[in-house]
């Protein structure tokens, strides 16, 4: 579904990130934990005079992986390179990035699960030992020649964990899981978003929003966005709660972050497939969506409302799913 409001993943509509991202550790709103180690280790490896050890980011769209990135970078006071493992296409490629690296350079590669097994080889011994193994010539006139990297960070993010292959996985030092965002935390960002995107929220409006984001951040700032078109059309100085519950009515939102599609997918489970379980192709062939999308964007938030379980037989619709949409099982639960 193109430019779905809720959807985590980045669109073409959204802000540029540099005008809205926190700029430094102290700065960023939740992940407590995450923030609490890494500036720790932070710390000591700035204390040491090396660069920080690789790190890897695990986490739905939407939750601040890039963010971070940038933080990092910031806060070791060094340089970020970004790229992603679709753009890498090759071993030279990679190479001619790591061979511009200055020491202490974070090189940021989002959907790190993406890269090619060639290029990915390549990168074991420049993450291990600093080094890049060069191959010169074709044939039995081949050679491999070894040369020295600047020493750097590789921050790799994800949001498809189990398709990182275990050799790169345990090639990281660090690994930050993150988690969904509570209402509160959500609400905070959206207040101190308001004045960057030129408008002002009460604190309600901004609690409102927050409750309807689906625990992730770029969605809230979407909503903000949309809000604060409400309240200029109708003439408003600030977004009150009453332009926010517009917003949310207009773009067919629920009390929980859901959308039409949500609903749709919970009603099909319930009443084509009689509450699961129902394998995920045919689930999506249902809805005429395609099953990695479902999977990776769709039914996350699903799952963490307890509206939806993943079983070995597949998708199965929960009792709370049913009382939601107002329908009675017609089968122990």
């Amino acid at each position: 579904m193109v430019n779905r409001i809720t959807a985590p993943e980045r669109q073409d509509g959204d802000p540029a990130g540099r005008t809205l991202r926190p700029q430094s550790l102290a700065e960023f709103v939740g992940q407590a934990s995450i923030r609490e180690r890494l500036q720790v280790y932070i710390q000591a490896a700035k204390a040491r005079g090396e660069p920080l050890d690789h790190v890897l980011l695990l986490s739905p769209p939407g939750l601040g992986k890039t963010t971070l990135a940038h933080i990092i970078a910031r806060e070791m006071g060094s340089e970020i390179k970004v790229s992603s493992g679709p753009a890498i296409e090759r071993p030279g490629d990679l190479a001619a990035i790591l061979t511009h690296l200055s020491p202490g350079d974070v090189l940021f590669v989002d959907e790190i699960h993406r890269l090619r097994a060639p290029v990915e080889e390549v990168l074991y011994p420049a993450m291990e030992d600093y080094k890049l193994d060069i191959v010169v010539g074709e044939g039995p006139h081949a050679r491999s020649i070894r040369l020295d990297l600047a020493p750097f960070t590789l921050v790799g993010a994800t949001t498809r964990e189990g398709l990182l292959t275990t050799p790169l996985r345990d090639r990281f030092e660090v690994v930050f899981r993150f988690d969904f965002y509570g209402p509160e935390e959500l609400a905070e960002i959206v207040v101190r978003a308001a004045p960057r995107i030129g408008c002002a929220v009460d604190l309600e409006a901004a609690q409102e929003l927050a409750l309807r984001a689906r625990g992730t951040p770029r969605i809230a700032i979407r909503l903000l966005r949309r809000a604060r078109d409400v309240a200029q059309v109708e003439g408003m100085d600030r977004i009150t709660t009453q332009a926010a519950q517009e917003t949310l009515a207009m773009l067919g939102i629920d009390e929980l972050g859901l959308d039409a599609l949500d609903r749709r997918i919970l009603e099909v489970l319930i009443d084509r497939f009689d509450g699961g379980p129902v394998g995920l192709e045919t689930l999506a062939a249902a809805l005429g969506e395609d099953p990695d999308t479902i999977a990776d964007l769709y039914e996350p938030f699903l799952i963490s409302l307890g509206f939806l379980r993943r079983t070995p037989q597949g998708r199965l619709a929960t009792g709370r799913a049913y009382a939601h949409l107002g329908r009675t099982p017609t089968r122990l639960l």
